[in-house]
């Protein structure tokens, strides 16, 4: 039967909704089933579709059979217990309830008066964060600065690069571009050098300074120092550092007290990305990682990685948002109000890249309320023991090394070559990872780690425990008795 769905009508709403919430929480109940890597091969799916769209109306029933039967097999699944690539990106009832309200409420809050309650729940949800992180008051909106949610921490680093070569260059001039100098360890995110790009920064101008094993990876403040002294020596102007707190290699730590000091006493722009660990921050056992963060302009974090707020919510803290409004700020006539030209209000337009933005604040305030402060804690410390767990399981098994010390959830470990390894035990962990990718049962990613290939355990799925966990150890240990066995 042709389905006539209307725009917008209550009770089909209410109908297909249900429908809807019925096939994802069937998802949820069966998500273990699931390969955990999508096993598909590339354009798998024009094979599968039309080439054009229907010209008449399709029942909402086939086309979840499709996504059923099409969609999912392409899917790789992210909130599985089984997932520990890459980072967690977390779900939650709490999050899709706030995620479903955005969506029904459907506004573009890019000013004030777009819609009020936007930007002023933004705010206030930013603050209950920035205190249950101890952020410095000067971050909170009640001063000079205040939070606001982008949708990724890369859109976080280059809005604090955008509004720190800004204000550089109202003070030396534009000309002076070509010698702006940005730092970061070289474990820091590649987003920052997709930054710089934007920014018009020379490649050149990218500083990331070698992180060595014998600080865990962190930058070391000495290298920092030596390095703006030799850039200032040289005519150049330093202006911008970025330190992380959780690194995607090997979760370091940089020392932020020690390098904000530096970055203070130069006139540095102090930008921390705590993307993946900030959450961690929230147990006061943590809270010592982001020591030092009151040397910082810009502190951001994603909760939409570990604080169990669905993707996208990237939260982002400034010290002086002047800085920002006046980097990123436009005033066509169209959008011009008596609230925003009278300077009583927010617009958060004037604070990120793109005009329009969604309701965001909802699905975190929702997450804060439904979960609590200690049920968060908690949800973080499991995991953070769980991996504990798998560093032990590692450890007890003389095949294997762990290549980085652990500090929140994240295990770095290889499978140890033979002593006639050519390689350095390069082709043999990375056919380990894609044995185990390609089986379907768990998903790791890697990296490299003074030049030895190194895979990845993250542990953070909203639905892991200990069995998965230990499940996952059995995996590795079987793989690895094949491929030794081979050599």
């Amino acid at each position: 039967m042709e389905s006539r769905l209307k725009p917008m009508d209550a009770e089909q709403l209410r109908e297909n909704a249900h429908m809807m919430v019925d096939f994802i929480a069937d998802y949820y109940k069966n998500l273990e089933s699931f390969p955990v890597l999508s096993q598909v091969k590339p354009n798998y799916l024009c094979e599968l579709l039309p080439d054009s769209a229907p010209q008449r109306p399709e029942s909402l029933q086939d086309i979840l059979k499709d996504v059923h039967e099409k969609i999912i097999p392409g899917v790789t699944h992210w909130q599985s217990p089984n997932y520990f690539a890459y980072y967690p990106c977390n779900s939650s009832i709490a999050g899709f309830l706030g995620e479903m309200l955005s969506a029904g409420f459907n506004i573009v809050g890019f000013s004030w008066i777009a819609s009020p309650a936007a930007t002023e729940l933004e705010t206030i949800v930013l603050d209950w964060v920035a205190k249950m992180l101890k952020l410095p008051n000067q971050f909170l909106s009640s001063g000079l600065g205040g939070g606001v949610i982008q949708g990724t921490a890369s859109e976080a680093v280059l809005v604090a690069l955008l509004a720190a070569r800004d204000k550089i260059l109202r003070r030396v001039g534009k000309e002076c571009l070509n010698q702006l100098i940005v730092y970061a360890s070289d474990q820091a995110h590649s987003a920052l050098q997709k930054a710089c790009q934007i920014a018009g920064i020379y490649p050149e101008n990218l500083r990331l300074l070698k992180a060595e094993p014998s600080s865990s990876y962190a930058l070391a403040s000495d290298l920092l120092s030596e390095a703006i002294a030799n850039d200032f020596s040289s005519g150049l102007i330093p202006f911008f550092l970025c330190a992380t707190v959780g690194t995607t290699s090997s979760a370091a730590v940089d020392p932020l007290s020690d390098l904000g000091k530096i970055a203070t006493a130069r006139d540095v722009w102090f930008h921390v990305d705590a993307a993946y660990a900030g959450s961690a921050c929230i147990c006061p056992e943590y809270r010592h990682c982001i020591n030092g963060v009151e040397e910082a302009d810009s502190f951001g974090m994603n909760a939409h990685k570990w604080l169990l707020t669905n993707f996208d919510c990237s939260l982002l803290w400034v010290k002086d948002r002047s800085a920002l409004i006046q980097s990123l700020s436009t005033n066509p006539e169209f959008l011009k109000n008596k609230a925003s030209q009278e300077k009583a209000v927010t617009d958060f337009k004037d604070w990120q890249i793109p005009l329009g933005r969604r309701f965001r604040s909802l699905k975190l305030w929702m997450v804060l309320r439904m979960y609590g402060q200690e049920n968060l804690q908690n949800y973080i410390r499991n995991h953070i023991n769980l991996a504990k767990q798998f560093e032990q399981l590692v450890q007890s098994d003389s095949r294997f090394e762990v290549m980085a010390p652990r500090t929140f959830s994240l295990v770095c470990f290889r499978l140890i070559p033979p002593s006639n390894h050519e390689d350095n035990g390069y082709k043999l962990n990375y056919s380990l990872m894609d044995a185990i990718n390609t089986g379907g049962k768990i998903f790791l990613s890697h990296t490299v780690l003074s030049g030895k290939f190194v895979l990845r355990f993250a542990v953070g799925a909203p639905l892991t425990e200990e069995k998965h966990v230990r499940e996952a150890w059995k995996v590795l240990q079987k793989q690895a008795d094949a491929l030794l066995g081979d050599i």
